[in-house]
């Protein structure tokens, strides 16, 4: 039977993007990871080099994965927060491997995925900004981190507060909506 090394490279990342979200890097084993992409250590250290390239694999593609399903407009910041709500929604993973990445990171992260959509963002905001599309009180670094931390704020909640009444998801998909539009607002 022949070896499919794209396919074997994808479980692995699969079983990786678990792990890591998870157990964050120092927590994840390279162990647990091979046994759940039914691969061998040796074949994780080949392709990656590394847990910790690994997991720069792995949130890159996260990164990237998010990029592309997020379309992301400076001229309708609250349209790209209730996106992002969604995708946080459908897929958890990216706000858990973020928060590894910041905590495990923090200064010393700096992958060249993740600034290059910061950037493209910042960008757009400041070109936005000169149009007179957006308030121009504020940087565009702090508009961005206002309107991320929105659309993030409600699945970064403490774990008491799920067991609280929580308004429906289609409610607080409209709240961020709504802050962001406030927030925006001359």
């Amino acid at each position: 039977m022949a070896r499919d090394a794209e396919a074997t490279r994808r479980r692995i990342l699969d079983a990786a993007e678990e792990e890591f979200a998870k157990y964050g890097i120092a927590g994840a084993r390279v162990d647990r990871i091979a046994d759940n992409a039914q691969a061998n250590k040796a074949m994780i250290y080949r392709y990656f080099d590394s847990k910790d390239r690994l997991f720069d694999e792995v949130f890159s593609q996260r990164v990237l994965a998010f990029v592309d399903e997020v379309e992301f407009d400076a001229g309708d910041l609250s349209g790209y927060a209730a996106r992002s709500f969604d995708v946080y929604q459908k897929y958890p993973n990216t706000l858990r491997l973020t928060n590894w990445y910041i905590l495990e990171r923090g200064e010393e992260g700096q992958l060249a995925t993740l600034a290059a959509s910061h950037k493209d963002k910042v960008n757009r905001i400041e070109a936005a900004q000169k149009q007179g599309l957006l308030p121009g009180d504020r940087t565009a670094i702090e508009i961005l981190t206002a309107v991320r931390a929105l659309a993030m704020a409600w699945h970064i909640l403490t774990p008491d507060m799920p067991r609280a009444q929580l308004p429906a998801v289609a409610r607080r998909r409209q709240a961020v909506v709504e802050n962001v539009r406030k927030l925006l607002a001359p």
